[in-house]
């Protein structure tokens, strides 16, 4: 209250004071009741001003309340906002309660607009997390709706949200990936089934019904399809091999009979679809649209038990034609052969009908299938057999070669004869290391196969002890002629050099001193005859040492 106002309040009351003295001296009034009355006014004056003093409080309090609440407010949404500071932020003024409240108003409007914006942008990529979310783990029924998402007020930072679109991006990532892996493996689905000749649509439709084209909804795209699809893919893979090997085996047997029957070629063209798949395998994408459908094979079966029946009619013929094959399959590996009599026997039974032409086609191709396998174990060793029968060729040959007392003679071919040796020499010494290695792989096989192996019905491993005991024999021979030539040669040698001490005593004691200390220009007798014994016992003893080495293997 200004202060002319509070002049006029006491002007006015003094005025009405005065008046109300006036009337009471004119009544008579007493001087008790008189100070009664002004007591009571007195009284109800103060409680008019406390009750005005009271809601003047109240208002200051409530605006000091909102004050507060807005400051407090301002503050919460900068720390959810995250932002510690913000441009135009009012600072706190010493201005009345109305002016502190009216300068923070505005910037606390602004704030609450940001937190709104904020608050949808977290709902708009929270509801879109939520969504891929639910398409993942499979549920249909989500609600698409924001309405449903549960923002958390309290932390809406630009960093909260940035993990959120992070997240977001990650999710649409994984999202993208398995929509590639369905639609790789419906493309699979669908090649597999062409293959198989079966309705790739009905399949697909019966792992979900989405990842039907036609169904015209989002494809479902959780674990458990996806574990479905490639459940759905590997089983047809396994029917696509089941199918490959039962038409391999197929295909196998009626190139097999057509070759035993002599099949003419128009007649085998019907079904090189079928035979021309022993040369695919599983891994291989040259598989054309129904090659492996269930007619194909259905029609490659009824083909194999037709030419069975014509088969039986052949009986003798084919046995004849599997023995022949048998037989050169033994001799070309140098095996037992079956014995005559019993191949007489079986072929008297056929001609009487007595005898099982399924099980005997199928005792021999089992017969012609071990010789193979045997005839395969034995060829690395077979092999170097041949090697060392070889070998064995050129080390008679170069016996008998050194032996030959005219090998040195000057004659036509003599010089091949002479590299041919030298060769020779060069795979004879390499035979011993030969038969070693021969006889440890032979032990090796035996004992593994549990029989002996047989060369020409003949044991190998005694054939191979016998060839070193008597190339050892051929061994001691030699160091024996050896010794012997070294003897005579040293007799020689002593006898020579005999004969020369004497011949060099008798002619010094003819010859005069002067002579031995002569010039070089005048040699001595002496002199003139060593330098013509010298070179003579030079060559004989070089012509000793080439017969030695020439006798050498």
């Amino acid at each position: 209250m200004t202060m002319r106002t509070s002049e006029l309040l006491e002007n006015s009351c003094g005025y009405l004071l005065q008046e109300l003295q006036m009337i009471w001296d004119e009544v008579g009034e007493d001087q008790f009741e008189r100070e009664k009355v002004l007591l009571d006014l007195q009284q109800e004056c103060l409680e008019v001003y406390r009750g005005k003093v009271d809601h003047a409080n109240m208002a200051r309090a409530k605006l000091h309340q909102e004050l507060a609440e807005s400051e407090s407010e301002f503050t919460h949404l900068l720390l959810a906002l995250g932002e510690r500071s913000l441009p135009g932020r009012p600072e706190k003024k010493a201005g009345t309660l109305k002016q502190q409240l009216e300068s923070i108003t505005p910037a606390l409007r602004e704030m609450r607009l940001r937190k709104q914006e904020r608050m949808n942008q977290f709902r708009a990529v929270q509801g879109q997390i939520q969504k891929i979310q639910a398409e993942i783990v499979g549920r249909s029924e989500y609600d698409d709706s924001t309405a449903s998402v549960i923002v958390h007020e309290n932390d809406i930072s630009q960093k909260k949200l940035e993990e959120y679109q992070t997240e977001l991006q990650r999710l649409q990532s994984e999202k993208s990936d398995r929509l590639q892996r369905v639609e790789r493996c419906i493309s699979t689905i669908h090649d597999l089934s062409a293959i198989l000749g079966m309705d790739s649509s009905m399949i697909i439709t019966r792992i979900h019904p989405s990842l039907n084209e036609l169904c015209g909804i989002a494809k479902n795209i959780s674990n458990d399809i996806l574990a479905k699809l490639n459940s759905t893919i590997v089983s047809l893979e396994e029917e696509k091999q089941k199918r490959l090997q039962k038409l391999h085996h197929l295909g196998k047997a009626l190139t097999d009979m057509w070759n035993l029957m002599h099949t003419p070629e128009r007649d085998r063209q019907l079904f090189f679809h079928v035979t021309d798949l022993l040369s695919v395998s599983t891994e291989d994408a040259l598989f054309k649209t129904g090659r492996l459908a269930l007619n194909i094979i259905q029609q490659a079966e009824a083909e194999v038990r037709r030419l069975d029946q014509l088969k039986a009619s052949k009986m003798k013929e084919l046995f004849l034609r599997k023995l022949s094959e048998l037989k050169e399959i033994c001799n070309t590996s140098h095996m037992e052969i079956p014995p005559q009599p019993d191949m007489d026997y079986i072929i008297d039974l056929i001609n009487t009908g007595e005898i099982d032409h399924a099980n005997l086609l199928r005792s021999t191709d089992e017969q012609i299938s071990k010789a193979r396998e045997e005839a395969s174990s034995r060829k690395a060793i077979m092999e170097k057999v041949e090697k060392w029968m070889l070998s064995r060729e050129e080390e008679r040959w170069l016996e008998e070669y050194s032996r030959d007392e005219n090998r040195y003679s000057v004659s036509r071919g003599a010089h091949k004869n002479l590299k041919r040796a030298e060769r020779a020499r060069i795979t004879v010494c390499k035979i011993p290391d030969m038969v070693d290695s021969l006889i440890a792989q032979t032990k090796a096989w035996e004992e593994q196969r549990k029989k002996v192996f047989l060369y020409d019905d003949v044991p190998l491993l005694a054939m191979l002890e016998e060839y070193n005991l008597l190339r050892q024999e051929k061994e001691e021979d030699k160091q024996r002629q050896r010794l012997e030539k070294k003897k005579v040669q040293s007799q020689v040698a002593v006898e020579q050099k005999n004969k020369s001490s004497s011949r060099l005593s008798t002619s010094r004691r003819h010859i005069p001193n002067r002579s031995l200390n002569g010039s070089l220009g005048n040699a001595s007798p002496l002199h003139r005859r060593l330098s013509v014994a010298t070179p003579q016992l030079a060559n004989d003893n070089a012509a000793s040492i080439h017969q030695f080495k020439a006798d050498l293997p």
